[in-house]
């Protein structure tokens, strides 16, 4: 199983590919769609989510997609977050709180952007996956199969158009009814959480001087 590469990611943009095996998933109330495609190898499932941030400047989305200091502070589930050297090359170290039951995950990878210009239309596309690298540290569980791509567009107006590609194992003994209920409730709660992450990006940096 393999993502977009940015090619593929500027296609969705125009025209959801959602045939075959998708699924039409869920739709959040801002019109926010979401699909998904179940992977028998490891009974998970993959998603593509489209959808437009209707007061959020594309330039000011990609400025909060890239700001990891504050992600820390929007996002509740950010146990640490921080780049790093690893072998030669700058990584991402990311930590996600889970419940008290269960070990928190870690993910090690690398985020690519391109700023691309395609015909007048200006376009970013990230894409970001798992590599080896950073001793796995006690209690945490190392997430090694890790893919997102993310494309993104003016919506002709104020907003900004989105298209997501992402697939997640977390591993572990979680059973994977759970790990399907996780996505379904933390992915619409990550995409609005991002939302209102955007508004509140231009007090955040007046407050921290950037």
């Amino acid at each position: 199983m393999a993502l977009c590469c940015p090619e593929a990611a500027l296609r969705e943009l125009q025209e959801p590919e959602v045939g075959g095996d998708w699924q039409f998933f869920l739709e959040i109330s801002d019109g926010i769609r979401i699909y998904r495609l179940f992977l028998q190898e490891s009974c998970l499932y993959e998603y593509k989510i489209y959808g437009t941030f209707p007061d959020c400047d594309p330039e000011l989305f990609v400025d909060v997609y890239m700001d990891l200091k504050y992600r820390k502070q929007w996002d509740s589930y950010v146990k640490e977050l921080c780049e790093q050297e690893c072998n030669g090359q700058k990584v991402i170290y990311w930590q996600v709180k889970y419940p008290f039951f269960l070990a928190n995950r870690d993910y090690v990878f690398i985020r690519e952007r391109h700023d691309l210009d395609v015909d007048g239309r200006k376009i970013w596309v990230f894409v970001s996956k798992c590599v080896p690298g950073l001793s796995v540290k006690s209690g945490v569980i190392r997430v090694e199969d890790y893919h997102q791509t993310v494309a993104v567009e003016s919506d002709g107006k104020q907003g900004t158009k989105v298209f997501m590609h992402y697939f997640d194992n977390p591993g572990g003994m979680i059973p994977t009814f759970l790990v399907n209920w996780a996505a379904k409730t933390g992915v619409p709660s990550f995409l609005k959480d991002m939302h209102k992450a955007c508004a509140n990006y231009p007090e955040y940096c007046r407050n921290s001087g950037k």
